[in-house]
């Protein structure tokens, strides 16, 4: 399994990734906030991979437009 770092290091490389792709964006957010949604996802919020449209699942809504 992967380790706490290498999780929030792929949501930061992820974050990078969609906004060159994208051509614009702003990457900050996303990537200063990989270690929290890191932690939310692997302690707190109730998902299940296997089963994405899973009706009782937590929803995470980052509400900061440019940071989401």
């Amino acid at each position: 399994m992967a380790t706490r770092r290498e999780l929030a290091n792929a949501i930061r490389f992820l974050s990078m990734d969609a906004v060159q792709k994208a051509k614009s964006g702003h990457p900050g957010a996303p990537m200063g906030m990989a270690d929290i949604a890191e932690v939310l996802w692997r302690d707190f919020l109730k998902h299940n991979p296997s089963n994405p449209h899973w009706a009782d699942r937590d929803r995470f809504i980052l509400s900061n437009g440019h940071g989401s």
